[in-house]
């Protein structure tokens, strides 16, 4: 567990750096911007293809990108039901909703490999081949979404567009292929995936303020993506009479926070960009606590 603080510890620290450049007014939340779109447009495309390279993608492990995608999904249908009811702004309900289908899986890495092991990171990578597939599509089509002003039309060259779309098709071609990069070209999809959490958490604490005015949909968000992951993973895991290793790690990832392209998408299509900072820096925050705590019940 001490390797797990040594390596989560220094993000909290990003964190707040931003947070207080942000009060000395040397960052701005148009810097927060400017950030943003350099890890969508860059480190995080470098990122997926060089993560996708790395997996050794197995009919075996099918089940797991499955779970994921049906977590989502349900999740989907949970919020925008309560988002409605809760009569949020269009961009607001956009925010709310993506927020609980994005698991930050990123997030439980550092538990996973200090828990389980290299075999347990082999299992959450492969949860996270379904949850980016469903991230940088059916995600992203509701941010544009709801970030439109006629919800209806959707342009679809800018949605083609996407950096990360391409990086994850290109990433699961070259590993289906079995099409190994020149060590060059993955030291540079490294050097330039490396940045993305640092950037993302100083961009977090730029948006974030601790006079939150939206406890009600903060609450509501966490308990639809942590407690519906939590729930129905273990119901999966039972019918698909998964045990140890493979059941711990399918948990833990269905369960955890909500995650940073929330912020990324938020900025990019034009949501509620404060809404996105306090949802994923209070969900960071919670699961500091809960998922320590699972790891140990499980």
């Amino acid at each position: 567990m001490s390797e797990f603080f040594n390596k989560i510890i220094p993000i909290i620290l990003i964190f707040f750096l931003g947070y207080f450049l942000k009060k000395i007014q040397l960052f701005r939340h148009k810097t927060a911007d400017v950030l943003l779109k350099v890890v969508f447009y860059i480190t995080l495309p470098s990122l997926i293809i060089l993560s996708l390279l790395e997996v050794e993608l197995k009919l075996a492990f099918v089940f797991f990108p499955i779970v994921a995608v049906l977590v989502m999904f349900t999740t989907y249908f949970i919020s925008k039901s309560i988002g409605k009811k809760m009569q949020l702004a269009s961009k607001s309900l956009g925010t709310f909703i993506i927020s609980t289908m994005i698991i930050n899986t990123a997030f439980v890495y550092p538990f996973i490999i200090s828990a389980y092991g290299e075999q347990g990171f082999a299992y959450a990578t492969i949860f996270q081949f379904g949850n980016g597939l469903i991230i940088f599509t059916f995600v992203y089509y509701l941010a544009i979404k709801y970030s439109s002003s006629n919800s209806s039309r959707i342009e679809l060259k800018k949605f083609l567009a996407l950096p990360p779309i391409w990086a994850l098709l290109i990433g699961i071609i070259l590993n289906l292929a079995n099409i190994q990069l020149p060590l060059i070209t993955q030291n540079l999809f490294r050097e330039l995936g490396n940045p993305t959490i640092p950037l993302v958490m100083l961009s977090l604490g730029i948006y974030f303020n601790f006079r939150i005015k939206n406890i009600k949909k903060i609450i509501i968000a966490n308990i639809i993506r942590i407690g519906t992951g939590l729930l129905l993973s273990i119901i999966l895991a039972n019918l698909l009479n998964f045990t140890g290793l493979r059941r711990s790690v399918l948990i833990i990832c269905s369960a955890a926070p909500i995650g940073y392209n929330t912020l990324v998408f938020s900025s990019i299509e034009k949501l509620d960009k404060k809404l996105a900072a306090n949802l994923v820096s209070s969900s960071f925050l919670i699961g500091i606590i809960y998922i320590p705590i699972l790891i140990f019940l499980l």
